[in-house]
């Protein structure tokens, strides 16, 4: 099965799943309990698998609770993180799940007995309140438990029948994939709460290629405003398991969409000592100064975001900031993100950052920060991407690549606005066939090559000179699509086109003074 059949069959099973509970649950809530029983699957199978080992003579599912010693549980914890009895896992309480009348409340203990299985064991905070956002006994499942129970049932139901087959050899990103469909589906609720931490799996793939290009390794990989961790989980897609050393870092504002993160680095076998992501705001509390620096940054920060900037008199002493000497505006903190990822960057990486086009023109405080960008040479590439490339925005947004160690002191501006393809409601960058979007920009990303329409590599002398206005539209001039059009046989068709009409009317007047004489 390829790719697009994988992804076409995946999709069209959770919208039979969507139509089961269609009109009782949310959809922006409906997409918080597949993803959750997804997750809950994978990890059921995934600790199940680990149990066997490999012998077919062993099924834990069939295996009774009292027969797990505690030397079992304990090895298990350390190596997988969290624990799963056999009675506990998604296998055995879906097939029982239409006949169980204390299902939601069944759910609930069991994915509490999950994440306090890892109490006082290492693996404890990146299991903590993994099913926080799967509410088995909310409102929003019904009024009554026999109809919180048929629509939990009709969701493990559906689950249960996706055909996934081995997660390890599946040519899509299964969870990446569910989650962006329910997203695109449910649009209306995306703006509010999906489109700012969210980024297609395409632009995600360009995002980790630019971070990690030519290195053939680096130390962890970063992002200051994980969301999901597709960006992050890219990555590892795109690259080598040993390519990335020491595992896979990120902080979330969102309660959500941080338990989401950490679900998804479960799902993508990522073990817990490999990946830690953390809870807070990484502008005013950033949990990692003390692991930086990275080889790699990747980040979609939320678009011209309100901050506490200079109401808060320390930050133009933060050591992240401190340098520009001046801060990001109050109500525009892009260029804060922007300075907090360069000071964690090290001096062989390199950090792609999702941005709103308007900090590289706007002047103030935004202007300076880019005169310290680029008189000290850390920008090395800005591409303009199509619009309508991301959910809940229709903006075409900007990708601003920055780096420690560029060998002369030119920008590369890219402008690949041109480069997609409709798809639905969105633009989608692609990157499969003749006309893949990632390959004409990687291309020439890598080659530093000026092509007329696409790409320039401007002097830091005109940068200046255009008062450091990083717009690509500056530099790059926009193929002119206008029809060319030939003067003299224009002219030629108009006197052609006039005699005509004077002769048709002599015609009309000869027949005319033909009637009245």
């Amino acid at each position: 099965m390829t790719s697009a059949q994988q992804r076409a069959e995946l999709q069209r099973q959770i919208w039979q799943i969507a139509n089961e509970v269609r009109g009782s649950v949310d959809g922006w809530d409906f997409k918080q309990y597949v993803l959750g029983t997804l997750f809950y699957r994978f990890i059921s199978e995934n600790f199940a698998s680990y149990i066997e080992g490999g012998d077919e003579s062993v099924n834990y599912a069939e295996l009774a609770d009292d027969v797990i010693t505690p030397e079992i549980k304990d090895d298990a914890i350390k190596t997988k993180g969290y624990f799963i009895y056999p009675s506990q896992l998604f296998v055995n309480v879906a097939t029982k799940a239409s006949k169980n009348h204390n299902l939601n409340t069944d759910l609930a203990k069991i994915f509490s007995a999950i994440e306090s299985s890892a109490n006082g064991y290492p693996s404890e905070l990146d299991i903590k309140g993994l099913f926080a956002d799967f509410d088995t006994t909310s409102n929003r499942l019904g009024n009554s438990v026999p109809e919180k129970n048929t629509r939990l049932a009709a969701v493990l139901k559906g689950v249960a029948g996706l055909n996934l087959g081995s997660f390890e050899d599946s040519k899509i990103d299964l969870f990446g994939d569910a989650y962006e469909f329910l997203i695109s589906n449910y649009a209306a609720n995306a703006g509010k709460s999906g489109g700012e931490f969210f980024t297609p799996q395409n632009v995600s793939k360009l995002i980790a290629q630019l971070a990690m290009h030519k290195q053939d390794t680096v130390n962890k990989i970063y992002d200051p405003a994980a969301g999901s961790g597709s960006l992050l989980l890219q990555a590892k897609r795109q690259f080598d398991d040993h390519i990335i050393e020491e595992g896979f870092f990120g902080q979330e504002i969102n309660h959500t969409t941080y338990n989401l993160a950490r679900m998804n680095m479960f799902l993508h076998n990522i073990n817990y000592d490999k990946f830690h992501i953390a809870l807070g705001d990484t502008l005013r509390n950033p949990q990692f100064g003390d692991q930086k620096p990275f080889d790699a940054i990747v980040s979609n920060p939320p678009y011209s975001v309100n901050w506490i900037g200079s109401d808060d008199p320390t930050l133009i002493n933060d050591e992240r900031f401190a340098p520009a000497g001046v801060l990001a505006p109050k109500s525009k903190a892009d260029f804060a993100f922007v300075l907090h990822a360069l000071s964690y960057l090290s001096s062989k990486g390199r950090a792609a950052i999702v941005c709103f086009p308007g900090i590289f023109y706007r002047g103030g405080a935004e202007q300076k920060i880019r005169k310290y960008l680029v008189d000290n040479n850390y920008v090395e590439t800005i591409i303009s991407l199509a619009p309508n490339l991301f959910y809940g925005t229709s903006i075409a947004v900007t990708i601003l690549v920055l780096s420690k160690h560029k060998t002369d002191t030119k920008t590369q501006f890219i402008d690949a606005s041109a480069l997609y393809k409709k798809e639905t409601n969105n633009n989608v960058l692609t990157v499969e066939g003749e006309n893949n979007h990632i390959e004409q920009i990687m291309k020439v990303f890598d080659s530093k090559s000026d092509i007329d329409h696409f790409a320039q590599s401007v002097d830091y002398e005109k940068i200046v000179a255009n008062e450091y206005n990083l717009s690509v539209s500056s530099y790059v001039e926009a193929k002119d699509t206008r029809e060319v059009i030939d003067i003299n046989k224009l002219n030629a068709e108009i006197r052609t086109t006039v005699a005509r009409i004077d002769q048709l009317r002599a015609n009309i007047d000869a027949i005319v003074a033909e009637i009245h004489g």
